[in-house]
């Protein structure tokens, strides 16, 4: 269990490591943010950025994407993984912003969480990134990171993570803490490489302790 020393700890590390840490989809504005952050389900920030530069000149607001066949949608985000998925739900949105919201993204996190492909996650990147409002957002490198310095439990869901990471976590630093944590878990504590090795949190990730003396042990084998 991460106590509130650790955990300071941790947030004061993930401060120092990364202090400009900061939402790495490009946007201009709430709308657009919406729109990457939906195109960001199971695929990278570099490829919705690649994707998006062309997207967002031809498609400037919700009117657009509706007045365009589905299939030509699909075309212009088809190196996006389930393309027509999101497709589908890109003009099922805009149409709900055009006749619920007067074409404007809502502020409100009950409400962004009823637009067609957006869930809790990509609601709380909104709200934070978009209009201000502390939030966490947990994504898998988030999940992944929690759970290996003790934040959360390995077998705790997506939701209680976030939960628990509210709890511990002053809430004027939740959304610092949501990009700090991404790019933690993004360039240093990776999936398949984490830079054990190196890391300023070692000595109290028991993930961490317990590979580098699996590895000492390989090698002294």
């Amino acid at each position: 269990m991460a106590t509130s020393a650790r955990v300071r700890r941790i947030l004061d590390t993930f401060g120092e490591m990364f202090p400009d840490a900061h939402c790495e989809l490009i946007h201009s504005n709430p709308f657009e943010l919406t729109i990457a952050v939906l195109l960001s389900a199971q695929c990278t920030d570099e490829m919705v950025n690649k994707v998006t530069v062309d997207l967002f000149r031809k498609y400037k607001r919700p009117e657009d994407y509706i007045a365009v066949p589905l299939d030509e949608l699909e075309q212009d985000i088809r190196r996006i993984g389930l393309f027509r998925n999101k497709a589908k739900n890109i003009q099922k949105l805009c149409h709900m912003l055009l006749e619920s919201y007067d074409g404007e993204v809502p502020r409100q996190h009950d409400q962004l969480t009823t637009l067609p492909g957006v869930g809790r996650k990509t609601a709380n990147v909104v709200v934070s990134n978009a209009f201000g409002v502390p939030a966490i957002a947990v994504d898998t490198h988030v999940e992944r990171v929690s759970k290996r310095l003790g934040l959360a439990n390995d077998e705790d869901s997506v939701l209680e993570v976030e939960k628990k990471l509210m709890r511990k976590i002053p809430k004027e630093e939740w959304t610092d803490t949501h990009h700090r944590l991404i790019f933690f878990g993004r360039y240093h504590c990776k999936a398949q490489s984490p830079r054990c090795e190196v890391c300023p949190l070692l000595e109290i990730c028991k993930f961490g302790k317990g590979r580098m003396k699996a590895a000492k042990g390989r090698k002294n084998g």
